[in-house]
């Protein structure tokens, strides 16, 4: 066949040296072969000289770029079939291979490490599927279509004459050249942060330039700092947005008070840990002539003060919460907010919002009002300070506080009350007590860990958590009774998938979860409540958690299935979470939009149906759907993010802790059992809850085969199961990527040896 530029000559006028256009060059497939090498497509469009034929590779090339044609070193080139084209998001692994994911419901896409040297996690790529049942087919990388990496952090280094990054991202391992310039020179050695000014493509590397030196490795708070630059964080705040929160100055002013209901005779009272440094919520209650209760719960009025589209709520709207980081927290509002003017101190008046809620004795909610009040806190008091006062009211620590406050032990005694009469409405209701141990990381001077202790939970942390969950589900209702685009917080029910292996894993162990298909929470309880005096309680703890699905924040309710709760918001932490300020802003555009006398505003009766209701006011509440739909996915994202930062930073210092007893053994439960080996949870004191990985490749028992489907080890004498007791040795320490191997020494009845 011979088919010349003439049969289709329009489409060379558009082209230099002048070659046929793309769409017949794409026409030559199928024509001729379904594969065509670069010297048959020339032959084909008789192109003899070398401008021509250099011309034609640079479009092939860019036909490939573009996801038109595939080309095969064997085979040549091959039309790309557009239906099999997938867009998706890249996740890397350290060992360089990676997964793409592109949908809610079809597994990940697996791509081979050699096509991903030029690719950062995180990226939107392009695919070609490559259709049929294998387990890992050969899906090909098409093209990265949008660059999610900015910047870089990592150790400076220099390498003969050049200066190059060694990312402190372990999915990050293509070299990385760095522009040599003063501020690059004279801080080899160090971490830094960079930004990517050339990205990595099969002819060149990246190149980065400095942007910030973070310090010596092993420096104080280090872990945290490279922790946050992995996730495209900085602590730091500009000067402007600094400068814009402290001209809000620190006291409430007379002209904030107007038209606000004053409780600030009533006394209400912080109750936090013995380190918290905002203070968002206060509480106060009372038992009526009629027996009910009336709880306030005031919640630090953040949207008085950032308005939306102003530069304080564009940096907080981007941050979207505050991460909680041993011996840090990187708040969502600069400081002079988040500890100063919107924090409720003691004996200073805050602007607050105002949830109040009657309660009858036997715990049910029977109203909810919400107000615009000012409140002047009595005490700043501590978990420990609350539960001594009700439980050892001659305790030293109690004495030391009702001597500073006479009467604050009859209010501290009304919270803890109603608190007994809600924990029976939510035993009723079925929410499940997912009641795990935490951990506190006890950090030295240097902000390294000093020692691991328990945390110890009491009556005073459920009290408080019981009053914020009802104002937050009386939050949610009202967004809903009032039709307002707002975020909720749902959390839907176990997925099918995660379903079937719970139960394999529980049959194994002589435990049923009931319910069928559509367990409730309360079929979660009564398995809980039944493992409580087991040996691997935590273990079953922890299969049924992570059974769950993960909540997020949504413009649409779908329930709240481990509170068991119909609708659920949040309300009451507008200082650290931006869906919490935007539900006050909701709320504060509904009272302001009544028509009703400034009196009965100032009241927010906002259930009487005489009142006639305005649409909300554009500039307190500009969301529409759209708006809320998007920051409900980005809210979300944060959120996960703000965890992971914590996790990994937790993680880091672990490892550092743990490098003074390499080569020790530690009684430890296998917390996790995968084709390479087994997870374990250390038990000896002292380093309780340090978890890692025991490879199969260190085992000294014998050969040990994976069961998927009971998730054990298993060879002709020994099994290795979820909840086992083992006794390993630690073997080594990965700094860089967080990581412990340990090696095992014994297993079962030799463990508890």
């Amino acid at each position: 066949m011979n088919l010349t530029p003439t049969a289709h000559a329009s489409s060379s006028l558009i082209y230099d040296n002048p070659i046929p256009g793309r769409e017949f060059i794409l026409s030559l497939f199928g024509k001729m072969k379904q594969h065509l090498n670069r010297q048959q497509i020339a032959d084909a469009l008789n192109l003899n000289n070398s401008e021509q034929k250099e011309a034609l590779r640079r479009r092939l090339r860019a036909m490939e770029r573009d996801g038109q044609l595939m080309f095969n070193q064997h085979q040549g080139y091959q039309l790309i079939d557009q239906a099999l084209l997938i867009e998706g998001v890249i996740s890397l692994h350290p060992d360089g291979f990676g997964f793409v994911n592109h949908s809610a419901t079809e597994k990940d896409l697996f791509l081979a490490k050699n096509q991903l040297t030029h690719v950062f996690d995180g990226d939107i790529v392009q695919v070609l599927l490559e259709p049929g049942d294998n387990k890992r087919s050969y899906h090909k990388l098409i093209k990265v279509l949008e660059r999610k990496t900015t910047h870089i952090a990592g150790l400076l280094k220099r390498q003969g004459k050049d200066l190059v990054l060694i990312a402190d991202n372990s999915k990050i391992s293509q070299p990385i050249q760095v522009a040599n310039c003063p501020l690059a020179a004279a801080n080899v050695g160090l971490y830094v942060n960079s930004e990517i000014t050339q990205y990595p493509s099969f002819r060149q590397t990246s190149q980065v330039q400095i942007t910030e030196v973070l310090g010596p490795p092993g420096s104080a708070g280090m872990e945290t700092k490279l922790a946050l630059r992995r996730h495209g964080i900085s602590e730091q705040w500009s000067d402007s947005i600094i400068k814009q929160a402290k001209s809000l100055g620190n006291t409430v002013t007379e002209q904030d008070k107007k038209s606000r209901v004053d409780y600030t005779a009533l006394p209400f009272v912080t109750i936090d840990g013995a380190d918290a440094k905002d203070f968002d919520d206060a509480v106060y209650c009372e038992k009526s002539a009629s027996g009910d209760w009336r709880l306030l719960v005031a919640i630090a009025d953040v949207a008085h003060y950032v308005k939306p589209n102003d530069a304080l709520d564009v940096a907080a709207q981007q941050r979207a919460t505050s991460i909680y980081c041993p011996g840090q927290v990187i708040p969502m509002l600069p400081v002079a907010l988040s500890n100063g003017l919107c924090s409720l101190v003691a004996n200073t008046d805050r602007l607050v919002m105002i949830c109040e809620l009657t309660i009858s004795p036997a715990g049910e909610v029977k109203q909810a009002v919400f107000k615009e009040g000012i409140i002047h806190s009595h005490a700043r008091l501590t978990y420990d300070q609350a539960h001594a006062i009700v439980t050892k009211p001659n305790s030293n620590m109690a004495k030391k506080v009702t001597a500073l406050l006479p009467t604050i032990a009859q209010h501290i005694n009304n919270l803890h009350a109603l608190y007994l009469s809600l924990a029976q409405a939510r035993s009723a209701r079925g929410a499940i007590e997912f009641d795990s141990q935490e951990r506190k990381l006890n950090l030295n001077k240097q902000h390294k860990i000093a020692s691991i202790e328990p945390v110890i939970r009491n009556d005073a942390h459920r009290m408080i958590e019981e009053f914020m969950l009802c104002a937050n589900v009386a939050t949610a209702q009202f967004l809903q009774q009032h039709k307002i685009p707002s975020l909720f917080r749902v959390h839907a029910g176990p997925q099918q998938k995660k379903l079937t292996l719970l139960r394999t894993l529980l049959a194994e162990k002589g435990l049923q979860l009931g319910g069928g298909d559509k367990p409730t929470p309360s079929h979660y309880n009564k398995l809980l409540t039944n493992i409580d005096q087991r040996a691997d309680a935590s273990v079953i703890r922890s299969l049924l958690l992570r059974s769950q699905s993960q909540a997020e924040y949504s413009a649409t309710n779908a329930g709240h299935f481990g509170l068991a709760y119909d609708a659920y918001a949040h309300f009451t932490s507008p200082i650290r979470r931006y869906p919490d300020l935007l539900t006050h802003r909701a709320i504060k555009a509904k009272i302001q939009s009544k028509a009703a006398s400034p009196f009965q505003q100032m009241l927010g009766y906002l259930k009487l149906p005489a009142f006639t209701t305005k649409k909300l006011p554009k500039k307190l509440y500009p969301y529409s759907l759209d708006a809320i739909t998007a920051l409900s996915s980005h809210c979300s994202t944060q959120s996960r993010k703000a965890d992971e930062v914590s996790r990994e930073v937790e993680a880091a210092l672990k490892c550092q802790y743990m490098a003074q007893f390499v080569g020790k053994p530690f009684a430890a439960t296998v917390t996790g059992v995968c084709h390479f080996g087994f997870f374990v949870q250390l038990i000896s004191t002292g380093v309780e809850g340090i978890e890692g990985l025991v490879p199969l490749a260190s085992f000294s028992q014998g050969e040990f085969v994976f069961d998927p489907a009971k998730q054990q080890l298993v060879n002709s004498q020994q099994r290795i199961c979820l909840g086992d007791s083992v006794t390993v040795g630690l073997k080594t320490i990965d700094l860089a990527q967080r990581k412990m191997d340990f090696v095992l020494t014994s297993i079962g009845q030799d463990a508890a040896a």
